[in-house]
């Protein structure tokens, strides 16, 4: 059974149009990664995955059930991270942890979930109202993952968080995938998509652009990769047989080290023109398109909305 399905949701408020036609679906105990530019529909998304808005026209349904419908029902197996969420200033860190326990009928341990996400040593007995950004998105988090849930929506994790803070969201994230649950991850950090989404969906203008793997996507976009490519002897005559391979988009040489933008196919092609050139490869790498690559690839301008969905 698919834990998210969203089939033809439409949301407008008044005369604006935040959704249009939006239709997707994240598998069960899959991680996916949830892009798009500010304005582009993100969080009237995940509100109706919430309850919170009611869609114009369409259905959202989650492990099978009816959002609109079914709504407390999914509430018990969700834990959600909300972007901007406000923490009681005069509780502790743990007192928000056992009010959440309590409330879902759990029996987890506050000082276990403290600890998983780096707010033990006494952070958990202070008042949450002097922690610092960072230890308030940690401590939202941990609220997130009381009674293990099926489901975990994650808007905008790493605000406020310092690089070892990013490191464990990312940690946690992979753990509770291998646990089984199904994890919506939204962001603005696309790296930190690109570490840990088996899957990436982008929204573009209220409309999905496109929904595939990171493998995918660069496929479809056509970006080309960056070969870099140390050698013994470049000459300006191998250079000239490498920029009249096809496939290649650009060269860039720079004594004896040599950048070429190529599409897969055309990588052993490029060190195969050196050698036959009398050039020694010393060594070689490659660097695939980021993640931020393909989100300007899909969302730049020309890009027709609708054009790419399921690339």
């Amino acid at each position: 059974m698919a834990a998210i399905e969203l089939d033809g949701v439409t949301k407008r408020f008044g005369d604006v149009t935040a959704l249009q036609n939006v239709s997707f679906t994240v598998e069960s105990g899959e991680v996916f990664g949830f892009l798009g530019p500010n304005g582009a529909g993100k969080s009237t998304t995940i509100n109706i995955l919430l309850d919170f808005v009611r869609p114009t026209a369409g259905r959202a349904r989650i492990f099978g059930m009816d959002v609109n419908e079914h709504s407390q029902a999914i509430r018990e197996r969700t834990g959600v991270l909300p972007e901007g969420y406000d923490v009681y200033d005069r509780l502790t860190g743990r007192k928000h942890l056992e009010f959440v326990i309590d409330s879902k009928d759990a029996d987890d341990d506050p000082e276990e979930i403290l600890q998983r996400v780096g707010l033990e040593g006494g952070d958990g007995d202070r008042r949450a109202g002097d922690y610092s950004k960072g230890m308030k998105q940690r401590l939202v988090l941990g609220m997130a993952l009381v009674d293990e849930p099926d489901l975990l929506v994650l808007d905008e994790p790493s605000t406020g968080l310092d690089p070892n803070g990013a490191r464990m969201m990312r940690e946690v994230v992979r753990e509770e995938s291998e646990r089984g649950a199904t994890v919506f991850f939204s962001s603005h950090i696309l790296g930190q998509v690109e570490a840990v989404c088996d899957r990436v969906g982008i929204l573009g203008e209220g409309e999905m652009i496109a929904v595939d793997s990171v493998e995918g996507l660069r496929s479809a976009a056509d970006l080309s990769a960056t070969l870099d490519v140390t050698t013994a002897g470049l000459t300006d005559d191998a250079v000239d047989a490498v920029r009249s391979l096809d496939g290649v988009a650009s060269v860039t040489a720079n004594d004896d080290h040599l950048s070429v933008a190529v599409d897969d196919a055309g990588k052993t092609a490029v060190l195969s023109a050196l050698e036959n050139s009398g050039v020694e490869v010393t060594d070689f790498s490659t660097e695939e398109a980021s993640l931020e690559d393909l989100f300007a690839a899909y969302t730049g301008d020309g890009h027709e909305p609708g054009a790419e969905v399921d690339a």
